[in-house]
């Protein structure tokens, strides 16, 4: 806790204290007081930045003066660009060929040289290691090292500050930083508060490895929460998340396409899905966590791409979208008096396909595939009711 301690000094004016704020819509879910620690408004969009700085800040002047090499996706990339300008080191960055352009063209304004190379994050890695070792750059890991995890501890010691009634903690889980951090601050101060792990459960190496008693890798692992992707746990933090946490979650991926979409309509904040990881647990299953419940959104760095397909499919979730096949005779004005029941039940028509080429198909039959805009789920089953009421033959 000295060192905790010590990296909230040095995070000061460095860092920004991100803010608390209470969600009535999430209390009112979960059946008991949530609150959100807005780490998705740190400086660089995500906490990373607290690690990365504690970190090259403990380098000696000779490592410094080679320079410090990361590799990311994003958060971290950003993170250490912007630590390493602030302390004057020369940073390289490896990132993947697919990473999204918003995030390559900030980490090259906080200051880093970046190198786009491999197909996903293990490659650049690998990258980052050869290129360490070839110039005699720090490698600065992304969460496998206790000066970085120091540094997201300061975000456990923010949440007792700011909320000393707190009875659990959800945080975001990929390797595991965060999370050890956050239990290693919170335990020593409040060893009565749980903290729990949050992982997609498309990419879920933690319950795995705390189930074996080791790190275990994934085979295959794949989630639109690109900040929590991570098929093997650090070996650091996984000592210390089982000692000291109380556990890992998993949630689906509905849940957290969900959850990006109350972060817009009821928090009104923007959260990329590895940070709305606690608010998808909380919707998933409602009254299993003991409150006062902070949950960390842990990052705000979506690419408006990704940002409009996890909508789409949050919508679709959440019942907002309904798409049907309705088979109809083919004859003139059939379609017409489909859209008019359709318009009754005050369903909105997005998109209409015909489907005539079909074995199953009687010869004077036709299918149309419909993409419609609905309230809720509720009005779903009110639009097929509507149509089946109508006499067509209605599969989802």
């Amino acid at each position: 806790m000295d060192d905790v301690r010590g990296a909230q000094k040095m995070l000061a004016g460095v860092a920004r204290v991100t803010p608390m704020q209470t969600s009535r819509h999430l209390s009112g879910v979960a059946g008991t007081p949530v609150h959100l620690k807005c780490e998705n408004l740190q400086r660089t969009g995500s906490f990373k930045l607290r690690g990365a700085y504690v970190r090259i800040a403990g380098l000696s002047p000779v490592e410094r003066a080679a320079g410090v090499v990361a590799a990311s996706a994003g958060n971290h990339a950003q993170g250490v660009a912007l630590a390493a300008a602030l302390l004057g080191v020369r940073s390289t960055v490896f990132m993947p060929l697919a990473a999204p352009l918003p995030k390559v063209a900030a980490t090259r304004e906080y200051g880093a040289e970046v190198r786009l190379h491999g197909a996903n994050v293990d490659q650049a890695l690998q990258a980052a290691r050869e290129y360490a070792e070839a110039t005699g750059a720090v490698f600065i890991h992304p969460f496998d090292h206790w000066d970085v995890i120091t540094g997201q501890a300061t975000v456990g010691l923010e949440v007792l500050e700011q909320c000393p009634e707190v009875r659990t903690v959800l945080v975001g889980t990929g390797g595991g930083g965060l999370l050890a951090g956050v239990a290693i601050a919170v335990k020593a101060l409040r060893p009565d508060v749980r903290v729990v792990g949050v992982q997609a459960a498309a990419a879920a190496a933690y319950p795995l490895s705390l189930a074996a008693g080791r790190p275990v890798s994934l085979e295959r692992y794949a989630t639109m929460a690109d900040g929590i992707m991570v098929g093997r746990p650090g070996d650091i933090p996984f000592e210390v998340v089982n000692s000291l946490a109380d556990g890992v979650v998993t949630v689906t991926e509905d849940a957290l396409s969900r959850s990006l979409l109350v972060g817009l309509e009821r928090l009104k904040l923007v959260v990329e899905p590895a940070g709305a990881a606690p608010i998808a647990a909380l919707l998933s299953e409602p009254g299993r966590f003991e409150g006062p419940v902070v949950a960390v959104l842990s990052g705000g760095n979506i690419d408006p791409q990704l940002m409009q397909r996890v909508l789409r499919h949050g919508l679709a979730a959440a019942g907002r979208y309904l798409s049907l096949r309705v088979r109809l005779f083919d004859r003139p004005g059939s379609l017409g008096e489909l859209l008019g029941v359709l318009g009754r039940a005050d369903a909105n028509v997005l998109d209409v396909a015909h489907v005539r080429i079909d074995p199953q198909l009687g010869l004077t039959e036709v299918e149309v595939d419909l993409h419609l805009e609905t309230k809720g789920p509720e009005h779903c089953a009110v639009v097929i009711g509507e149509l089946r009421e109508a006499g067509y033959v209605v599969s989802r």
